[in-house]
């Protein structure tokens, strides 16, 4: 077999699969039957409709005073360009350590 009836051998093989898998995933979905939407009307004006919709109701009042009453405000507001380490004051240095002493050999 030349190099190009294997080409075209393998180009139709993987064109049969995909048709294979998609009427795989077809046929369930054609097999069930129409799932309406409930309060669908299938065009026969015999049971006079349901009317308009009614408005959505109104939201709760919301509960408690100002929301986030132990909120904690940011030290630093970037208000202008600029970095934040700049706007933060330095952290103090800790104290240098004397060095330990060594034990004299007598």
């Amino acid at each position: 077999m030349s190099g190009d009836a294997q080409l075209m051998l393998m180009i139709a093989g993987m064109h049969l699969l995909g048709l294979g898998c998609a009427a795989l995933l077809l046929i369930p979905a054609l097999r069930q039957g129409p799932n309406f939407p409930k309060g669908y009307d299938s065009g026969s004006d015999d049971d006079g409709g349901h009317g308009p919709r009614r408005p959505p109701e109104r939201p709760d009042p919301p509960r408690g005073g100002i929301p986030l009453p132990d909120a904690i405000p940011a030290r630093v507001r970037l208000r202008e360009h600029g970095r934040l380490a700049d706007r933060l004051p330095r952290r103090e240095r800790r104290p240098a350590r004397a060095p330990a002493r060594r034990p004299v050999r007598t």
